[in-house]
């Protein structure tokens, strides 16, 4: 198919994002875009964030770590769906019961002001290098298989497409996202399950025979029961449930739009329709990965990874089958970025910045500095993009997940602190523990092979980074009402 026609439907595309955006963004002001007037529908937000969690690394990754792993995702799948309950039944009452606009405003209130600022330091470091990895993969694939064609250099494409983003978001917000999320969700879906039914048809099986077929090919398997890979089962569902309640109930971008739903049980319905959501999507994206890696030798296709399925979409599908694909990819890509930088902008004006404490600062002031923040996260996306093209990792979905490990880490142990104990924290040293534990995991993760002879290090590094956090806080902390410690100038 022609690059040029491509271009067209992705411009077109972009077009319908606009005006659903004017329709929702008008007379918003900054509760519209920070937790959309707390008057969200709880079907919408949750159907759209299936988009915003998936993303295009979920979309490209998830099927293309099929040759390599099979299905073991479904390991960290069950871990997702405990997590998920674990943040619907302990996370959502309080935030609901605090009336939180930003969710690490609870650790100002329950540890003091550095453990605010730190937690809201690392979610912007989380988002900051997770969002802008799954931007990289999507815009990559996009080049080549209509921009380099066309002479568009890569910087130009992720610029153009950050300015797109910036165009429906500047204005509304949570309140725009809301309705754009659902529907890119649903031309995600729509794509996800319009490719697995062609290639179905391309082999002649049909969903029976083709699980048959990914068995005996090896494909098919799920849990891996080496007590030292990194893959055993139990590890991985054990970190798939921190996961989840890390990358969704303590990042600020996810449970923006949860709490922007009304009342607490709707939120709670939301949640929980997300979860039986994801299972089926997730499991369909496994399933897709095997059609791809039984059709790919017969095309003669000898792509791997996260370049298998457009590879052989763009070179082997019929025309229509490419643009529900290219539609599906654009589908991806957006709801992971644009939730990000309206979230990251929403942290450091409030949490950072202290947006809604400063009495120097009329209405229109706060939102001319939100829009100048807005912009700087936008730039910063495009300089990360970069960086990403030039490490051009081959697997994504490792990289968001191990970045995920360092980052989150700190707000697992902070949370867990606050929540799991009535101690009070000597302020001041906060930071230091908080810094202090993912330098350790890092330098655990070195030199494994001395400390931990041959036991692999996997995703449970969160859960370990989390623990030497609690460790730390506890270490710093004294019992409520005690006097504190003196402490050095």
């Amino acid at each position: 198919m022609s690059p040029a026609l491509l271009f067209c439907i992705l411009i077109a595309y972009f077009a319908l994002l606009l005006g659903v955006a004017w329709l929702t963004s008008r007379k918003a002001d900054n509760d519209s875009f920070f937790i959309g007037n707390k008057s969200s529908n709880w079907m919408l937000v949750a159907f759209g964030m299936v988009g915003t969690t998936l993303s295009g690394v979920t979309f490209v990754s998830v099927p293309g770590a099929v040759g390599r792993d099979g299905f073991g995702y479904l390991q960290v799948l069950i871990g997702y769906v405990i997590g998920y309950i674990a943040v619907v039944y302990l996370l959502l009452p309080l935030y609901y019961r605090m009336k939180l606009t930003s969710i690490y405003h609870y650790l100002d209130v329950r540890l003091g002001r550095r453990a605010y600022q730190s937690g809201a330091g690392f979610f912007i470091l989380s988002r900051l290098f997770g969002a802008t990895a799954r931007l990289y993969l999507v815009v990559a694939v996009l080049q080549s298989i209509i921009l380099d064609s066309l002479g568009v250099p890569f910087w130009l494409t992720t610029f153009v497409i950050l300015g797109m983003i910036l165009l429906y978001t500047y204005q509304g917000g949570v309140k725009t996202i809301v309705w754009t999320d659902t529907l890119q969700t649903t031309c995600m879906l729509f794509g996800l399950f319009a490719c697995a039914w062609f290639l179905l048809g391309e082999l002649d099986l049909s969903i029976p025979q083709a699980l048959g077929r990914m068995q005996e090919s090896g494909l098919a398997h799920v849990f891996t029961t080496d007590v030292d890979a990194p893959g055993f089962w139990l590890k991985q569902i054990v970190a798939g449930a921190f996961i989840t309640i890390t990358m969704t109930g303590l990042d600020q971008e996810m449970m923006q739009k949860t709490i922007s739903v009304k009342t607490l049980g709707d939120s709670q319905k939301n949640l929980l329709s997300l979860t039986a959501v994801l299972v089926v999507v997730l499991s369909a994206f496994l399933f897709l990965g095997g059609l791809l890696y039984l059709y790919a030798p017969l095309a003669g296709v000898t792509a791997t990874g996260d370049r298998i399925f457009p590879a052989v979409v763009m070179g082997h599908l019929p025309a229509a089958v490419q643009i529900v694909f290219l539609i599906a990819l654009i589908s991806a890509l957006f709801p992971s970025a644009d939730g990000a930088i309206t979230a990251l902008t929403s942290t450091f004006c409030i949490d950072i910045l202290g947006i809604k404490r400063r009495a120097d600062l009329s209405e229109a002031g706060q939102v001319r500095l939100r829009r100048h923040v807005h912009l700087a996260f936008a730039f910063l996306f495009l300089v990360m993009v970069m960086v990403f093209k030039w490490l051009d990792d081959p697997s994504m979905i490792g990289v968001v997940l191990k970045v995920a490990g360092y980052t989150y880490g700190p707000l697992l142990g902070l949370f867990a602190f606050g929540m799991a104990t009535k101690r009070a924290l000597n302020d001041r040293l906060v930071p230091f523990v908080t810094i202090g534990a993912p330098i350790l995991c890092a330098l655990l993760e070195h030199y494994q092979s001395y400390l931990l002879g041959s036991y692999r290090l996997g995703l449970e590094l969160l859960i370990v980074n989390g623990a030497l956090v609690f460790a730390g806080l506890f270490a710093i902390s004294r019992r409520a009402g005690a006097s504190p410690a003196p402490v050095a100038a």
